[in-house]
């Protein structure tokens, strides 16, 4: 999936959780979009990737691409480190939320994910979507739809 799709899916379930919870959706919303790239820090040529190159680089030599930053162990890792250090519940629920929609949208491609990294095992649909192609963008519009809809309902309920 594109960078963009990453990120509107991120916007999208971290705003779904927002209409179901009584957290700040604006932190929600924020910092699941920076959670659907999150997990692309693992390719220089992603839109984290290139905005963090050592770092991105250094993660692809040691794991490569798809493994352990798409995996329930690096979920798992950042959500305890989240609840460590940042003491805003909403930013860690916005992030885990942007990055389990990147694991989903992740498994409509060919290549999946090695979800239960370091085990070998690739997890994907049994239906796939090229990247970039006509179906992945009517799937980012939908979410976009979905988005605006949530934020215009917020914004409804508070007049």
């Amino acid at each position: 999936m594109t960078g963009k799709t990453h990120l509107i899916g991120g916007l999208a379930l971290s705003a779904t959780v927002a209409q179901f919870t009584s957290y700040d959706p604006l932190a929600l919303m924020v910092s699941g979009a920076v959670g659907g790239l999150l997990p692309d820090i693992c390719h220089s040529g992603s839109k984290i990737g290139r905005r963090f190159p050592l770092l991105s680089k250094t993660v692809n030599t040691l794991f490569g691409h798809r493994t352990f930053t798409h995996s329930l162990l690096f979920l798992c890792i950042v959500g305890f480190l989240m609840n460590k250090f940042v003491p805003v519940e909403a930013i860690t629920i916005g992030l885990l939320s942007g990055m389990i929609s990147h694991f989903v949208l992740d498994s409509f491609t060919r290549n999946g994910i090695k979800f239960l990294y370091p085990l070998n095992i690739t997890v994907r649909f049994p239906f796939t979507v090229r990247t970039g192609g006509s179906i992945e963008k009517l799937l980012g519009s939908a979410l976009a739809i979905l988005v605006v809809y949530f934020i215009i309902e917020m914004i409804w309920i508070d007049y």
